[in-house]
C-alpha cells in the first residue's frame, strides 16, 4: 500500500531570520510521506494524509507548552495528533493526522551538544513527532527504546545516521 502525505510547512523561524533552512519544504515533503509508507500501519490506502510542521523558536513552543501541557518553559518538539479527539472522524477524502512543532532554537542547541548537525537534529525531532500522530507514545522506558530504535531506522531509510546513545 502506498499512502499520500500533503504537508503544511509553517516555517516561523529561518523565513523570519532570512536563512535558508538546512531542509526544504520539498525534502520535508519527501522524508515524511517515506516515513509513513516505510511503517506497517494498517490505514485507508483511498485516503489522503495530512500533516502539518512548524518550524519556531523557542518563545513560541514555550507558550504551546504552557497553554497545552502547563509547562512553562520550551521543549524541542510538540505533537498534537488529531486522531487522539473524542469527537468521531468526519467521512472525508483526507485524514488530518495532525500537528507537530519544533522549536529551532532547542534542536540547534541539542545539535551542537551531540555534535552533529541541525538538519539531523530536525529530522529526529521530526520523526519522534510523526510517531507520535501515528499513535506511539513512551510512558516508560521499554516504550521509549523502541521508538528510538524506529526512529534511527526511519533516519536511516533516508540516509542520515543519528548517534543516540
Amino acid at each position: 500500500m502506498t499512502y499520500h502525505l500533503e504537508l503544511y510547512l509553517e516555517d516561523l523561524y529561518f523565513s523570519q531570520r532570512q536563512e535558508n533552512p538546512p531542509i526544504t519544504e520539498a525534502q520535508w515533503q519527501k522524508y515524511l510521506e517515506k516515513w509513513l509508507n516505510s511503517l506497517e500501519l494498517d490505514l485507508d490506502a483511498q485516503k489522503n494524509y495530512e500533516m502539518t510542521l512548524r518550524l519556531t523558536d523557542d518563545e513560541d513552543i514555550q507558550n504551546f507548552n504552557y497553554q497545552f501541557r502547563n509547562k512553562n518553559q520550551p521543549t524541542d518538539v510538540l505533537s498534537f495528533a488529531a486522531l487522539e479527539t473524542e469527537f468521531p472522524p468526519l467521512e472525508l477524502d483526507s485524514v488530518i493526522l495532525g500537528d507537530v512543532i519544533i522549536s529551532v532554537e532547542t534542536a540547534s542547541r541539542q545539535a551542537q551538544q551531540l555534535g552533529h548537525p541541525l538538519e539531523v537534529e530536525l529530522l529526529w525531532l521530526a520523526s519522534h513527532g510523526l510517531l507520535h500522530l501515528l499513535g506511539w507514545d513512551h510512558p516508560d522506558e521499554k516504550s521509549l527504546q523502541e521508538m528510538i530504535t524506529l526512529q534511527v531506522s526511519l533516519l536511516a531509510s533516508i540516509g542520515y545516521h543519528y548517534p543516540y546513545s
